[in-house]
């Protein structure tokens, strides 16, 4: 009986398609925050800078499990 075994050094199609889709996100969410910019621009100086604080980190929020997909294969 000859045993199938998957070398788990071999790389998996998930990392090239996951790191485009990680660029794609982040233009499209790129293009978003800069479309609000002007608004943004307008508001007080502190609410600009809650603003631009939030914006830049919020992106991290998926982040974490989207990276675990590309290892693993699994969501969680």
């Amino acid at each position: 009986m000859i045993e199938t075994r998957i070398d788990d050094r071999r790389p998996t199609w998930r990392k090239p398609v996951g790191i485009l889709a990680l660029l794609g996100a982040l233009a499209i969410y790129v293009g978003l925050v800069a479309h609000l910019a002007g608004a943004i621009g307008a508001l007080p100086v502190l609410a600009q800078m809650v603003a631009y604080i939030v914006l830049g980190t919020i992106w991290l929020l998926p982040l974490r499990r989207f990276l675990i997909w590309m290892e693993t294969g699994r969501w969680r």
